[in-house]
């Protein structure tokens, strides 16, 4: 299914709106509402709305006298009557975004926007947003595409992770491959996924020590004995307060220090 639909309104209309002011407007206008209640009348002129509101609380219509729509956020009111109506009618829409693949199971248009999803049949798939799709490579059997997501390597995997699990191929590659680093804990670190994919000790509740997978690959050894990897911003422990490789970054002369 689509997201939703853009409603539209089109004809001789009176705007009115209220506020902190009240202003009023005649001509022929063309009023959007968006699925998430935002409404926009455009006249001939220019880029900008004759008049706005973003997000309104509610967007009711009346039609018993004409035709009259109503808008409220807050203590704001934005109201159109259409005095001669061209149009008013509802058009399929969904969000926007690159072009990354053909949906197997319709052949509608697959794009990315807060994930990827066919502009057709709405199909979605979550999408980590460090991941890239491999839209000039071979695609998974399934017919999607396949994307290339580093969380301690690079691992290429189906987008429906219900053909191909990057979960899995993590924990396959990492699961128990780390000693906890708590003193006095001799639990392994479990690859989990609580929101997002952690590294987190065998033990808990009674060790509560868990690190979040950065998106980067193992580059070395951190003195505290965990993987560092290398990402987007920089070379970084797995535990993000490690202060030892803070210490070590301060004596090779990578951070600069206070004085």
């Amino acid at each position: 299914m689509i997201d939703d639909a853009i409603r539209v309104l089109a004809g001789d209309c009176t705007v009115i709106t209220e506020g902190t002011e009240r202003e009023e407007y005649r001509g022929r206008m063309t009023t959007v509402v968006k699925p998430d209640n935002t409404v926009l009348v455009h006249d001939r002129d220019g880029y900008q709305p004759v008049a706005w509101l973003t997000r309104a609380d509610s967007v009711s219509s009346e039609r018993s006298d004409g035709f009259t729509l109503v808008a409220k956020k807050d203590t704001q009111t934005l109201r159109i009557a259409a005095h001669d109506q061209d149009g008013f009618a509802h058009y399929p829409v969904s969000a926007a975004g690159p072009l990354v693949g053909t949906c197997p199971d319709c052949d509608g248009a697959l794009v990315r926007s807060k994930g990827v999803h066919c502009v057709d049949c709405g199909t979605r798939y979550g999408v980590p947003a460090d991941a890239t799709i491999q839209t000039d490579q071979s695609h998974c059997e399934c017919g999607l595409p396949r994307m290339r997501v580093e969380r301690g390597l690079a691992f290429n995997v189906c987008l429906d992770r219900d053909c191909e699990s990057l979960d899995a191929a993590v924990k396959e590659a990492f699961d128990r491959e780390w000693d906890c680093p708590e003193t006095d804990c001799d639990g392994d670190l479990r690859i989990l996924r609580r929101g997002g994919l952690i590294a987190g000790c065998e033990h808990y509740p009674a060790c509560d020590t868990g690190f979040a997978m950065p998106a980067g690959v193992i580059d070395g050894e951190c003195a505290c004995g965990l993987p560092t990897f290398d990402t987007r911003s920089g070379n970084r422990c797995l535990d993000a307060t490690c202060t030892q490789q803070q210490t070590e970054r301060l004596e090779a002369g990578e951070v600069a220090s206070d004085d």
